[in-house]
This record gives structure tokens, sequence and C-alpha cells, in this order.
């Protein structure tokens, strides 16, 4: 079965660390957006009946129910096996989550970052640890039991103290997912040009190293693991039952398709990126143009390894695979990244901070 991913790039405010393509945008820009993007779903000619759905951005929490129910109006399904919608702190309420459920929504993703104030306060977000937990408590009143939390390891400000401020409310909270990620410094993102500056803004001074960061990172998976979380994806941890199911589809090589701004599409063949901007997704839906940008053949034999390797069970190479291999496998194992279990292959401990070069190995 399929999955289909929904790009909303639109927020309220941009955070200082995000590197998506994702904004403020000029009024009136949402519903030329949305317009775009049902006629680039209403196009598509389904060979399978989509199963998961997923709603990213962006904050996709800000739209209201009937833009929600227009958009999947041009799905067809049979009843969704997971259904996720990306939600910013501050913006669930009991009338939009009543819509969500009427919708089929059952999972929430909320993007929290951290529930220290001054950490917040530094990348311009606005919630509070106080608002995070209503909310969580609102979710859980009206129906909505699978519930993920998002915390940034490395953002500015952040010590082991407040780090484990924030691990203690995971705790307090006991949501049954949580996503960890390790703070990406690039030119993608104001703080990172300001960081790779040596510049003041942000609190740039004041960011974890990268050494400091992964030691907040294994301080997480260990804390995770002892409330029953068990990571089963590089930055993901969940109880048993209640992994993401749409974006298992990504590590597994499965199907999906995705539709708006820098949404990327599956089919099991080939490859398939729209135009980054939503500005420029809408002027190719005016123009009457495809807001496809790119399209290439996948590499299964490449992404067998990037991907399923990110997963804790790791892969099970065949024969073929194990002797193509042979020497990476075995210089990444002797230096501790990689380890053998019967016929799989995963990650160490060790690996999983140093991932990136592993999967280089494995690229042609």
């Amino acid at each position: 079965m399929i999955g289909v991913y929904i790009s909303i790039p639109f927020c309220s405010q941009k955070c200082t660390y995000c590197n998506f393509a994702s904004g403020v945008f000029p009024a009136g820009l949402l519903d030329q957006y949305l317009e775009a993007l049902e006629a680039e779903m209403a196009s598509e000619s389904w060979s399978q009946t989509p199963d998961t759905l997923y709603l990213g951005g962006g904050t996709p929490s800000l739209l209201d129910g009937r833009a929600l129910e227009r958009l999947l109006g041009r799905l067809p399904h049979a009843g969704w096996m997971e259904a996720t919608l990306e939600a910013a702190p501050g913006t669930i309420t009991p009338e939009r989550v009543s819509s969500w459920q009427r919708l089929g929504f059952d999972r929430a993703s909320l993007g929290v970052q951290s529930f220290v104030d001054r950490e917040l306060r530094a990348t311009g977000r606005r919630h509070s640890a106080a608002e995070v937990a209503a909310e969580v408590d609102l979710l859980r009143r009206q129906g909505i039991q699978k519930i993920n939390i998002d915390l940034i390891a490395g953002l500015p400000y952040q010590t082991p103290q407040s780090w484990r401020a924030s691990l203690e409310w995971i705790e307090r909270l006991a949501p049954p997912h949580v996503s960890v990620y390790m703070l990406e410094i690039d030119q993608d993102s104001r703080l990172g040009r300001e960081k790779q500056a040596g510049g003041a803004r942000y609190g740039a001074p004041v960011t974890p190293s990268e050494d400091e960061t992964a030691d907040l990172y294994l301080e997480a998976v260990d804390r995770l693991e002892r409330l029953g979380l068990a990571r089963y994806e590089i930055s993901n941890f969940a109880r048993p039952g209640f992994e993401s199911l749409h974006n298992l589809k990504y590590w597994r090589l499965e199907p999906y398709r995705g539709f708006g701004a820098d949404a990327h599409s599956y089919d099991g063949s080939r490859r398939r990126a729209n135009v980054e901007t939503a500005a420029e997704y809408v002027e190719r839906h005016r123009a009457g143009r495809s807001p496809l940008a790119e399209i290439e053949t996948s590499k299964p034999a490449e992404e067998r390894f990037f991907l399923g390797l990110r997963q804790t069970a790791g892969i099970e190479p065949g024969p073929d695979e194990w002797e193509r291999h042979r020497e990476p496998i075995q210089r990444l194992s002797q230096e501790g990244l990689l380890e053998r279990d019967g016929p799989r292959l995963r990650l160490t401990g060790r690996g999983v901070l140093l991932s990136n070069l592993v999967f280089e190995e494995f690229l042609a």
C-alpha cells in the first residue's frame, strides 16, 4: 500500500534553527497554495489506495477544518491505517481537534523542541511547557492517543541540566512516541549561518558543540528506553505498537506520494521532487505547468543500506550484498560502527552517532 504526504509549509513564525522551505509568507499566498495543492492532488491517477497519511510543514494545524476537508476529499482511501497531522503548540483547540478526528486523523505530532523557556525564546518559539501539557491532555480527552513529541538536542543555551528538565517533562506527560533530533548547523538556517560566521545573534555563541550535542542525544536514548520508549530509528522512539507507520514506509523503501512544495515521491523505481518554495509552486500552477522539479531512477542497492540501516533492527543483506560490500562492512565493523547479528547488519551505538560516515561507504 502507498503512503501520502501533504506539505503545508506555512508558519506563524520562522524558527531560527529551521532549515526547511517553510516560513511566514505574504497574505493571500496560502489560499493560492491550497488551490494549487488541490489541483495537483486532483490530477493524480491512483494505481493503489493509500493507507497512511501525513500532513507536515510548516504548521498544518493552522488550517481550518474546511480547508483540511477539501484536501482530504481529493484522496481515495478505505479508512486510514494511520493519519498524522503535525501541530505547533499554541494552535491546538477543542474545535480543531474535533475536526481532525472527524476527518480521520488519529495521530498528532507536536513540534515542542524544548520545555525550557530560555531555549524556546532564543529560537523564536512562543509556547510554554504548561501549554504543551494542557494540549496533550486535550488531545487525549478528545480521543487522540497517538501523540508524538519532537525534541531538539543542541539548541542555544541548552545544558545537561536543562536537557534533563525537558526529559523530565517527557516522563511526566508519557507520550507513546518521541522524536529526538540533533541540531544541524548549516547555511540553510539563520542560526546556522550566524554560528558559521562567528556572530552573536540567535544565541549562536551559546550553542552546544557537536560533542556536547551527541552527549545530550545519548542521555535521551538511555532515559527514553528506561521509560519504555525503544529506539526503532536513529531519531525515533516508541512504545511497542506506536511506531510511525507512515515514516516506516520511507525507511523500508515502500511507495509514497508527496503533494505540495518540496514534497517527494517514490514509486518503487523512480524518485520525484517538487519545486522547493510555496511561491514557485503557485507560479507553476498558474502557468499551467507541473510542479515537478526533479525525477531520477532510484538506486535500491544504495538506498537499502542508506535507509535500512537507520532502523535499529538494521537490514538483512542477501549473499550478493554481503559479497559486494564485504570490504566496507569488514572495515566498519572493525572500527566499531557496524555489527552483525546472525543474518542482520546494523549500526552500533557509536555507529549511530557517525551514521552519515557509514552511509557514505555504500554510495556509488
